[in-house]
């Protein structure tokens, strides 16, 4: 498509999306990982929360969390999620969609081993989106576990990665005039090959 120049060349979106995100991981403050996480409860009330991103691999978009988590209920419930990245920097978002697969394996593991000690020990005391008392309970659960793992905790079997392979992809970029760039990548399924198409503002 000769419309598609510039920042949205290219005919593989995961490679467009790990440009984008390193164009924010040269100019955002804070967190350029960081990304919206759109979920929906049994009755298809919406839930939205921010996660961070881990990885645009190859055909999918990870992030980890804990599985007793509302968010977790949620995404293996329906098996589909969504999430959209926004760099106020860069003037730009990432928005994705598509049915959800855990990430419960070998990268799992690895990943939860080169986190720091203190965010291992803190994933196996929170009881994450269950009621808590007070900061002290949590803080005195903090030491229990250091007590009982020390300092090579195992991952938890309630902590792992969601791998979210997308259906939907869309690229948007801010335009004077709030005339907007948008490009919509989309496939029928996660085997099936993609289709573009620019979108109004």
């Amino acid at each position: 498509m000769t419309d598609r120049t510039g920042i949205f060349a290219g005919e593989d979106p995961f490679e467009i999306a790990r440009r984008w995100l390193a164009d924010a991981e040269g100019s955002e403050v804070n967190d350029p990982n960081a990304m919206a996480l759109a979920t929906v409860d049994p009755q298809g009330m919406p839930n939205v929360r921010m996660v961070l991103l881990k990885e645009i691999a190859a055909g999918s978009v990870v992030f980890y969390t804990n599985y007793n988590s509302v968010k977790a209920a949620e995404i293996d419930a329906s098996g589909t999620a969504a999430v959209v990245l926004h760099w106020k920097s860069l003037r730009r978002q990432l928005r994705v969609r598509g049915p959800v697969q855990r990430e419960d394996g070998p990268e799992a593991d690895a990943y939860y081993a080169s986190r720091s000690l203190k965010s291992r020990l803190g994933a196996w005391a929170s009881r994450q989106s269950q009621p808590l008392e007070s900061r002290g309970t949590l803080m005195a659960e903090v030491a229990r576990q250091t007590a009982r793992h020390g300092s090579n905790p195992p991952r938890p079997p309630f902590w792992g990665g969601y791998r979210i392979t997308p259906v939907e992809i869309e690229f948007w970029a801010d335009g004077a005039f709030r005339l907007h760039d948008r490009f919509r990548w989309r496939r029928t399924d996660p085997q099936a090959p993609w289709s573009v198409q620019r979108l109004n503002p």
